[in-house]
Order: C-alpha cells, then structure tokens, then sequence
C-alpha cells in the first residue's frame, strides 16, 4: 500500500465517523505549495467558509505559503470566517494527515480565535 492510499484509508474511516456525530467539520488539505481549510456543514453537502493560501488577505504579509506561520493565517482566517457564519463548534477532519507541522499550527491558531473542536 503506498502512502496516498493508506492516508485516503485513514480520511475515509475519519469522515464515517464524522457523519455520524452530525456536526460542521472542519477538513484540511495541504499540498507542498499552499494548505487549504473548508467548514462543511453537518449535512456535508454545503461549504459555510473557507480559507486558503492562495487568498490575498490570508497570505498578505507572509514570507511564504509553505511555512507554520502561512498555516496560522490560515486557521486564524477560517475561524474568523465559520464564527461569522454562525458555526462555533467543528469535528477536525485532518485527512489523514499527521497532527503535526502546519496542520497542527493551523489547528491551533483556529482554536486560539474562537472555533472548538
């Protein structure tokens, strides 16, 4: 088994379990070149906010798109944005990442402005 699909295996039983909580879920994708952040409701099927690398106003001001500091904009920007959208409280779909390096950081900077989970 190669790594993207042991980690698509890992996604897979994450967001099983998630739909059965029934709660908006945070879901991080990271590249090598950015990371991106969506809140989907608890149905799934509709994005209520969503931040990435690429916007202006996240990477405004950063040194890069690929570092921790690039990763808190990011999660400081996504919580800014649910909490506006009506949605404090998210389950963390990493997809199967590691909980370390920038998903951590951006785990992190978005429970630090306001969104628990």
């Amino acid at each position: 088994m190669d790594k993207n699909i042991a980690r698509l295996r890992r996604a897979k039983s994450t967001r099983a379990h998630i739909r059965k909580l029934a709660v908006p879920r945070l879901s991080v994708h990271r590249t090598g070149k950015h990371l991106y952040a969506q809140v989907f409701d608890a149905s799934g099927g509709n994005v209520v906010a969503a931040a990435s690398t690429l916007q202006k106003s996240v990477a405004e001001g950063l040194k890069g798109t690929k570092n921790l500091s690039a990763a808190a904009a990011v999660g400081k920007a996504i919580a800014e944005r649910s909490l506006a959208a009506g949605v404090d409280s998210v389950a963390f779909d990493r997809s199967g990442l590691k909980y370390h390096g920038r998903v951590k950081a951006m785990a992190e900077a978005a429970r630090e402005a306001g969104l628990k989970f």
